[in-house]
């Protein structure tokens, strides 16, 4: 049998373990392989194929991990407590207050200056261990 075969077979049962796992990175593996397969199909030393497919899982991971880190910056943006109401407890003079949310007492600021301090207000967003408030409730929820 020759061996761009087994390169393709390797291949392939690499991509079937990652439609088990879902990880992507066997996908990648999966396809460095691929393209170890299509270097020995062109008749390439074995030097070259390994090299082909090095270069490969070496491009693949980089991309992935870019994807990944983007999808991961994409997520974080999105809180979940964005659009929630809260209850004020107390104003403090410096147009700051302490609001009642999810059981806990936590800080917040309005988000101007110049809106009212009666009504109901809702979460516009979290500024580490501070909560933002808003008038309007987010389309979000």
């Amino acid at each position: 049998m020759a061996i761009y075969i087994y390169w393709f077979l390797l291949a392939l049962a690499l991509l079937g373990l990652e439609l088990a796992t879902g990880t992507f990175y066997l996908l990648v593996v999966s396809i460095a392989l691929a393209a170890g397969g299509f270097a020995a199909l062109l008749d390439a030393s074995m030097t070259w194929q390994l090299a082909f497919s090095a270069l490969a899982m070496i491009a693949g991971v980089f991309i992935l991990r870019r994807w990944k880190n983007a999808q991961a910056d994409a997520e974080s943006g999105a809180s979940l407590d964005v659009g929630q109401p809260v209850q004020v407890l107390k104003w403090h003079e410096n147009g700051s207050a302490r609001v009642y949310y999810r059981g806990a007492e936590w800080d917040a600021e309005l988000e101007s200056a110049d809106m009212p301090r009666d009504g109901t207000f809702y979460i516009a967003a979290v500024r580490g261990s501070s909560l933002v408030l808003t008038h309007l409730k987010s389309q979000l929820h």
